[in-house]
């Protein structure tokens, strides 16, 4: 019998205990967002504040309702800038890291 975990919860646990792999969770939504790719961007941003901060606390930290960000991080969600700048500015906080940004001339 082949033992296997939800890829979710496994991402979930990894992240509440290894503060390098949030980081690195927190890194990989900033630069998809910046890529263009704002669905992968929610998606990782989802996993990690279930991760990190929950929710409930999140809307405490944002102010705004706990539905409502979990709409925005859905899929299909569509966050504005001003709530996508909260969400990030609290998982930011939460993982104590500050963003640097360094462009790369295209060839």
């Amino acid at each position: 019998m082949v033992l296997t975990r939800d890829f979710k919860e496994t991402v979930k646990e990894r992240a509440a205990r290894d503060p390098a792999f949030a980081k690195a969770m927190l890194d990989e939504a900033a630069t998809a967002f910046l890529n263009g790719e704002p669905h992968v961007a929610r998606l990782i941003l989802r996993d990690l504040v279930n991760a990190s901060v929950g929710f409930e606390e999140l809307a405490t930290e944002t102010n705004r309702p706990s539905k409502s960000l979990h709409r925005m991080l859905s899929e299909n969600g569509n966050p504005s800038m001003d709530n996508l700048a909260a969400i990030f500015g609290a998982v930011r906080k939460r993982l104590g890291v500050a963003f640097e940004v360094h462009a790369i001339e295209a060839a």
